[in-house]
């Protein structure tokens, strides 16, 4: 896990505690993409399988829920950038740029119930922030992206596509694409 586990509502020690509150999380994950923060919570406890108490149980209030979803988000793009890193400079920044845009679109439902005063979306930011910053950093010594882009330009501008409105995922993919060509070295540089 990444270092935002501290941020996240405590996960019960019991098996099959722990299975209902990974199920809640599951379960709204989903509920929320498809209906927004608005999401009914007996709905998202009927999905998981669980009673509304233990809903409440793990996740005492909808923000709480909300953020410990987005929560579990950052960290999966987080985990992201570790297995980006494995692949050639370039290929693996670009990669992860393309999960973050993915992220971005899933957060999207989310962005009305969370509270981006707090000290976990803050903490969130800095670490997607550290996450793609090496990426960038290795992909710029290799000398195949420009070195003077920083972490904060190339996710603002993968952020503006995610933001974006289009048709069909295949053609932000490819807008994302041709914006990606920017932040490349040209031969000669």
């Amino acid at each position: 896990m990444t270092a935002l586990t501290h941020l996240r509502a405590a996960r019960p020690h019991r098996a099959d505690a722990a299975r209902n509150y990974d199920a809640i999380l599951t379960a709204a994950r989903v509920a929320f993409a498809e209906q927004g923060a608005e999401a009914p919570l007996e709905e998202i406890a009927r999905r998981a399988g669980v009673g509304i108490a233990t809903l409440y149980r793990n996740f005492p209030t909808r923000e709480v829920l909300i953020e410990n979803v987005y929560i579990s988000e950052v960290e999966a793009v987080c985990e992201a950038a570790e297995e980006a890193g494995s692949r050639a400079p370039r290929d693996g920044l670009y990669a992860w740029l393309r999960r973050f845009v993915e992220y971005i679109g899933a957060k999207q439902p989310l962005a009305a119930g969370l509270n981006r005063e707090s000290a976990a979306y803050d903490e969130c930011r800095r670490a997607l922030y550290a996450a793609g910053e090496p990426l960038l950093e290795r992909a710029q010594r290799a000398r195949e992206v420009r070195d003077d882009v920083t972490i904060d330009d190339v996710m603002r501008l993968a952020s503006a596509i995610a933001s974006g409105h289009f048709p069909r995922a295949e053609q932000r993919d490819h807008v994302l694409t041709v914006a990606l060509d920017g932040v490349r070295t040209r031969p000669g540089e």
